[in-house]
């Protein structure tokens, strides 16, 4: 679990990465929660999110967005935040030129900056968002969700509203070619303070089920990176 730094827009990018020995293996963008209220690559949903998808496979990276930790600039509402995501894939990518596919995993303010990534990367096909800031921060994006993915939200949240996270994932769930699985954990918090393994338990039941289904699956032609970065951020 090497520190690595990647350059960002506004300079410096703390970051952390396993590299797979498998070949081809698929690759994963873990995003934090948010920078004005503690959140950083350390917490502890992120670890998990991260060790999660090492332990199946994944290379995987996990990085301070920007003006957190060791990485260089300031908190910039979002639109910063999500540039230095862009950037942390684009390495990443480098990285694994071969990945079978590509993943983000996020928690709370991390989920929602990841959700704006994947639609703006159609590489990203696979996603975890861990109680996504509904009613907090706008979704209405997701317009369609152009990828699967799983959502978690603990029944006990007093940060995120269960009632709103319920209504987005049904409403995604009504989309077309929908493959959203939502998962309501009983009795958990924002933090999942005393059900961290209840946690964990969903996301690598998830992550192995989707690994096990995508492995039976024709591999997609990925779609030009050069045209992929041309897409405004």
């Amino acid at each position: 679990m090497p520190e690595i730094i990647i350059s960002g827009p506004e300079g410096r990018i703390e970051a952390r990465y396993h590299h797979s020995d498998k070949k081809n293996a698929p690759a994963a963008i873990i995003l934090h929660p948010h920078p004005l209220h503690g959140g950083t690559m350390n917490n502890k949903v992120a670890y998990n999110l991260y060790h999660a998808f090492a332990r199946n496979g994944f290379s995987v990276v996990r990085f301070n967005f920007r003006g957190v930790g060791r990485s260089q600039g300031k908190y910039d509402d979002g639109i910063g935040e999500l540039s230095d995501a862009a950037s942390v894939l684009d390495w990443l990518q480098i990285q694994n030129p071969n990945a079978s596919s590509y993943w983000m995993g996020g928690f709370s303010f991390g989920s929602w900056i990841g959700m704006q990534l994947l639609m703006r990367r159609p590489e990203i096909d696979g996603f975890i968002a861990v109680s996504p800031p509904v009613g907090n921060f706008d979704f209405n994006f997701l317009s369609p969700c152009p990828a699967h993915g799983l959502i978690l939200q603990g029944d006990q949240d007093s940060v995120v509203s269960v009632d709103n996270v319920s209504r987005l994932s049904e409403k995604l769930g009504k989309q077309r070619n929908a493959g959203i699985d939502y998962r309501i954990i009983l009795g958990a918090d924002h933090f999942y303070r005393s059900h961290m393994d209840d946690l964990n338990s969903h996301i690598e039941d998830y992550i192995r089920s989707r690994v096990s289904e995508d492995a039976n699956k024709p591999r997609r032609v990925k779609p030009d990176r050069r045209r992929r970065q041309a897409v405004p951020l």
